[in-house]
């Protein structure tokens, strides 16, 4: 019987936290943009040109979908650590040609393979981890790499308010675009994420593939080894027969597997936990943080800081999320998720009717992080990497990863259109009214994951004929 005691934590914790940094790549690369769009804007000179704007914050989001799709039937085909290898080269390769752009389309076709990079790492990371997590501590680990999402955040946000030079009020675009900003500061802020995707690519090559991975393959002297390091050899060995018993179970897998009657349960659990996370609405804030400080009445070097301030309470709160997952639970955090940030953008919507700004309404956003930091953020990829059976957990995770990007690419894409017809007031009641519908359903049909093996629940939630 596994406890706590007998896991070689040590071990586990550097192979977790080396398989995160894709996290913290993910969420360097997915958040510089919005502090330096302001710069960029004026180089290219798109700055009055939405349909262009629309494409440099979007066009990621397609990279993300074509890398989930890859991630599913790659990963399981050949393994979860040579697609995170790919994963830190593209990062890199993105990073240095991101910056590196002397015209707008070679910034989008950059920006596109960042987005695969994404992709790919939000697929890969919280999958691999779950895979050599032992049950007792797998929700703190997983909820690492949500960890390193947010301090990929913070750091892009500090980098950002960091390179950006002070910009006296009344700057024209001419004058930004002419700047040390408008030349090369947007440029180093990309670049930034050169060095941790080099460590990154690095440390990869010192962690073992996952072991359920290689059990599957039939490669069981490599899955014992590395299970042996985690628990001892009577872990090892209980862990590999409980595998067994679920691949004998299921003789096919792929996608036939997944959209089959038996798994119609755990496909509709996964498919509504990532597009709800990104229906929640807190992504707006991280990608459009200056059109909504400067509809509060922020300048823009104020509006700067007042991100790396979210930066800090998503950080700040993901440590509760970490402590408390999986002691309470993953779905008493969801409810509080969902309940929480219903409430909040209710009352985001009616200081933005009143046209009440300044510093109360930062505290409201700033508190929306802060509910989205310690439940939806990282508790939704603790439920995902744990939810799908062993077999298919490449391709089910990809199907997943694919729905959530593609939630968070019309979250993106629709926020200027209804910010424009309805107003922000409109525009967060809406998220408030999304937030409560997920709240019942949550309440109502999300099954409690914490303390039982990917094993356990695989029987339970997979019904078969």
């Amino acid at each position: 019987m596994q406890t706590v005691k007998t896991i070689n934590k040590p071990y586990v914790l550097l192979i977790t936290l080396v398989s995160a940094m894709g996290g913290l790549l993910f969420g360097y690369d997915w958040v510089v943009i919005g502090g330096a769009k302001p710069f960029y804007e004026q180089f290219f000179g798109i700055a009055d040109l939405p349909m262009l704007q629309g494409w440099a914050m979007s066009i990621a989001l397609l990279g993300c979908l074509v890398g989930a799709m890859l991630a599913g039937f790659l990963a399981d085909t050949f393994g979860r650590k040579k697609l995170l290898i790919a994963a830190a080269v593209i990062f890199l390769v993105s990073s240095y040609g991101t910056g590196s752009a002397s015209v707008f389309h070679l910034f989008l076709i950059a920006r596109f393979f960042g987005g695969i990079g994404i992709g790919l790492a939000a697929d890969l990371s919280p999958m691999y981890i779950a895979e050599i997590a032992p049950k007792s501590i797998r929700g703190r680990l997983v909820s690492l790499n949500q960890l390193t999402i947010v301090i990929g955040i913070l750091a892009a946000q500090i980098t950002n308010w960091l390179i950006a030079e002070p910009i006296p009020s009344g700057f024209s675009g001419q004058q930004i675009f002419e700047s040390w900003n408008g030349q090369m500061g947007w440029r180093w802020m990309f670049w930034g994420a050169a060095f941790p995707s080099s460590v990154f690519l690095v440390s990869l090559f010192f962690i073992p593939e996952s072991p359920r991975w290689s059990a599957l393959k039939e490669k069981q002297t490599q899955a014992l080894r590395v299970l042996t390091r985690i628990g001892g050899s009577a872990y090892a060995q209980s862990e590999i027969n409980t595998m067994n018993e679920t691949t004998a179970t299921h003789h096919s897998g792929g996608l036939k597997m997944l959209f089959s009657k038996p798994m119609r349960t755990v496909l509709l659990i996964g498919l509504f936990l990532a597009i709800f996370q990104q229906w929640s609405g807190t992504n707006v804030i991280f990608n459009y943080a200056q059109e909504i400080f400067q509809s509060a009445g922020f300048q823009l070097s104020d509006m700067l800081f007042n991100i790396v301030v979210t930066g800090i309470a998503n950080l700040a709160f993901t440590f509760v999320a970490i402590f408390t997952v999986d002691k309470i639970g993953r779905k008493a955090l969801m409810l509080i998720g969902a309940g929480g940030l219903s409430t909040i953008y209710l009352l985001v919507g009616l200081l933005y009717y009143l046209q009440v700004s300044g510093s109360f309404l930062v505290v409201l956003v700033v508190l929306a992080i802060a509910i989205y930091a310690m439940s939806l953020g990282p508790v939704t990829w603790v439920i995902l990497s744990e939810i799908f059976p062993n077999k298919i957990r490449g391709v089910s995770m990809a199907t997943a990863t694919f729905a959530l990007w593609a939630a968070c690419f019309t979250l993106t894409y629709t926020f200027p259109m209804l910010n424009a017809t309805l107003n922000s007031s409109g525009t967060f009641w809406i998220y408030s009214l999304l937030c409560a519908i997920g709240f019942v359903i949550i309440l109502r049909w999300l099954p409690e994951t914490k303390g039982k093996s990917l094993e356990e629940l695989e029987r339970e939630l997979v019904h078969e004929e």
